[in-house]
């Protein structure tokens, strides 16, 4: 198979190609860029793969960075942008389940794609656009199928993190996922203990955001991944409603805010699970608001003061996560009322403490308590938002 017309990214990465070929080395654009120009999927960067080793790579070019040399990769700097270059190579060890104890370089592609995870990504492409398929990787991109090269159970020792990309590509790509390659999954679903969290949770993120999340959360679920996760063992039941949910998230923070209402997460323990997934303090803070005012929306219509302290990006999140659980919400209503309070923020308030001491209120914890008077009342549109009547107002 040969592709003509390849995107500019392609285009201006050839000059590197073709650098290396001069030198009497083979290149190949290698890995997801190949695959997302066949899928017509927006491609960001492209990877390449040679027979030259790493220190070959370094006298072509004249900028280089030795980002990953120990493992054959050189980060190139041509034309204002930059290029991963790795020797073709192969693995071996793995006593971590994640990283190779020995990588060998090799000047064959063939035992370079060997070594990929899955037969889409197992893909090679040359500068003539010709496509290089040793596993049928493109028969499975015709039939939308996640199958992992060679022995699935191999390539999972290999790298655990593999089962949660397999799951992740499921809802990004919208794939099935192979039979033997989810049994392999199934079978061996332990060994992501063995990763750090904070590599779960980008794939997690990914899969859970993506357009065919709630099928890859069944998978997830059926698998027993889930079980070998932060704060998801024996949760299963729980977290089985989401497959059903009405619409897939695509905003992080509502993926989270779901998964904590599904837990059944008490408010004050939000922090400790956001932690256990190593999610930032500003994500575990958008989160806990988010669960705060979707359990005041599920208890109580909200006053125009309740709508002013949660703001407008919390409001719109909410609603969000409720349109997604199916939770009966007046998103309209809502919206309209909050974009009609004369005040969004304290800094639009007419007035501050300054202006309290200087028409007669002392300085202590009566003038903040009076502060906050005055702008619930401008609020709820008892009170102009004005120097003058707030002035009547606190001499009354």
């Amino acid at each position: 198979m040969k592709i003509d017309n390849l995107p500019d990214v392609f285009m201006a990465a050839m000059p590197v190609l073709k650098t290396l070929e001069d030198g009497s080395f083979e290149a190949y654009f290698v890995g997801g860029s190949v695959r997302d120009i066949l899928l017509g999927r927006h491609i960001h960067d492209v990877d390449i793969a040679t027979s030259a080793y790493p220190e070959e790579v370094k006298e072509l070019f004249d900028k280089s960075i030795d980002t990953g040399i120990k493992h054959g990769t050189v980060t190139v700097l041509y034309n204002g942008e930059s290029y991963e270059i790795t020797t073709f190579r192969t693995e071996s060890g793995y006593q971590d389940f994640r990283r190779p104890d020995h990588v060998t370089f090799v000047q064959n592609l063939d035992e370079d794609l060997k070594r990929r995870d899955f037969t889409i990504n197992a893909l090679a492409m040359n500068t003539d656009g010709e496509i290089v398929d040793l596993f049928d990787g493109l028969d499975d991109l015709h039939h939308q199928l996640i199958r992992a090269v060679g022995n699935p159970e191999t390539r999972f020792h290999e790298d655990a993190l593999r089962m949660m990309r397999a799951v992740r590509f499921m809802s990004q790509l919208k794939f099935s996922l192979g039979e033997k390659t989810e049994q392999a999954i199934a079978d061996n679903h332990e060994l992501l203990k063995k990763i750090s969290v904070e590599r779960i949770r980008d794939e997690f993120v990914k899969m859970g955001i993506g357009p065919n999340s709630r099928e890859a959360f069944q998978v997830f679920l059926d698998t027993k991944l889930s079980e070998d996760v932060p704060d998801f063992e024996g949760k299963s039941e729980l977290l089985s409603v989401y497959p059903k949910l009405q619409f897939s998230p695509t905003l992080e923070t509502s993926l989270w805010s779901i998964i904590i209402i599904l837990l059944k997460i008490q408010n004050d323990k939000i922090g400790k699970f956001m932690r256990d997934w190593k999610n930032s303090n500003a994500m575990t803070n958008d989160v806990e608001q988010i669960v705060a005012f979707f359990d005041l929306l599920s208890d109580h219509v909200p006053s125009d003061y309740e709508l002013f302290i949660t703001g407008k990006k919390t409001l719109l999140n909410t609603i969000d996560v409720a349109h997604i659980l199916g939770q009966p919400v007046d998103s309209e209503a809502l919206v309209d009322r909050y974009l009609a309070l004369p005040i969004k923020n304290s800094n639009e308030l007419a007035v501050d403490g300054r202006f309290l001491i200087e028409n007669g209120v002392r300085p202590g914890p009566k003038l903040g308590k009076l502060l906050n008077e005055i702008k619930q009342k401008v609020i709820s549109g008892e009170l102009e938002n004005t120097e003058d009547a707030i002035g009547e107002y606190i001499q009354a």
